[in-house]
């Protein structure tokens, strides 16, 4: 345990070190957010969307960003660079084990996107007074879930691509659809029913759903919170089954 400890705090200090690692995880998305709402059309209320507006509907995306930042776009680079360059080959002959440098990464990626998901609703709350979550429990369960499936499939893509390039090109693959089916391009409430519906079997496609329901107060559909965990438990499959150490 003392052994992990001292990884994950010399990974922390790295960590905090990379600015742009994490500007795209933590400001990014709330940037985001910020221009869309100062567009003035976005805070008028709209009979389409049941009197919601459109910044309204782009907290929870802007959420989802955040977790898709850091678990497609940050977090596979680093996984594939530390067995690249043979850091988890060589630390397989010292008292710490590799498994203590990837969790590290794990939980340092996986903080930082919770971070960013907690600044980018404040500032919607505070800047443009989108109401914070009506059932906070079930946004909580939704949230984990989707950041948990970002981490399992940052784990994936770092465990099915060997090199540094590698992981950049199957991240990519990844990353557009997921941004995607988030809403972060049109908000999925906004979309055709068959789209949604067709969307509510990808990951991030369900996190979206579950985490609007939870925003209007209501409890996440079973199936939506139910999609996103078999996601999670089938990205973690395939990355422990295919991840390499050297």
């Amino acid at each position: 345990m003392s052994a992990s400890a001292a990884v994950l705090k010399a990974e922390s200090r790295l960590f905090v070190r990379e600015p742009v690692s994490l500007f795209w995880i933590v400001a990014f998305p709330t940037i985001l957010l910020t221009i869309l709402g100062l567009i003035p059309a976005f805070r008028e209320n709209s009979p389409d969307l049941g009197g919601r507006r459109v910044v309204d509907l782009y907290v929870p995306v802007t959420v989802l960003l955040a977790l898709i930042m850091s678990g497609l776009q940050a977090l596979p680079p680093v996984l594939a660079g530390y067995r690249e360059r043979g850091i988890l080959r060589r630390m397989s002959t010292t008292p710490v084990r590799p498994a203590s440098l990837l969790g590290a990464q794990i939980v340092l990626h996986g903080a930082g996107a919770l971070g960013a998901a907690l600044l980018a609703i404040l500032v919607g709350r505070l800047a443009f007074g989108v109401a914070l979550p009506g059932h906070l429990l079930g946004y909580a369960v939704a949230l984990v879930l989707a950041t948990l499936s970002a981490l399992a499939m940052g784990a994936a893509i770092a465990s099915l691509a060997r090199t540094t390039k590698g992981t950049a090109v199957v991240g990519s693959i990844f990353f557009f659809p997921m941004m995607f089916a988030a809403g972060v391009y049109v908000p999925v409430q906004v979309m055709p029913d068959a789209l949604q519906r067709v969307l509510e079997f990808s990951p991030f496609g369900a996190a979206s759903q579950a985490l609007d329901e939870a925003s209007r107060g209501d409890w996440p559909e079973t199936a939506h919170l139910g999609v996103t965990a078999l996601w999670t438990a089938l990205l973690v499959w395939v990355a422990i089954r295919r991840f390499r150490w050297e």
